[in-house]
């Protein structure tokens, strides 16, 4: 039996706002069902002493230390930009 149905995947891809053929639907099931499958196979791992994991190595975040610091000169900052005026950065209006 299959554990997701061709309308379910009909459904998602709806949500999705995805244009699938019949033929794409049948075999998204079929793929589907195959992920849901091996992740139910994980199910039945005994995992009562491992400990919860956000990653699989031991990794820390080391950044430098946040000092505030000199920032580029106006002058070097307006070369960059295409358009300026009275030493700001002119940008398209994207709202009325």
């Amino acid at each position: 039996m299959s554990r997701i149905s061709k309308d379910e995947v009909k459904h998602v891809a709806h949500l999705a706002r995805l244009a699938i053929t019949e033929e794409e639907a049948e075999k998204f099931t079929e793929q589907l069902d195959k992920i849901i499958s091996f992740a139910e196979q994980l199910n039945e791992l005994d995992t009562t002493n491992v400990e919860p994991t956000s990653h699989v190595l031991d990794m820390k975040n080391i950044m430098r230390e946040d000092k505030p610091g000199q920032g580029l000169p106006r002058e070097e900052v307006l070369k960059n930009a295409p358009t300026h005026r009275d030493g700001l950065v002119v940008v398209p209006k994207v709202m009325e």
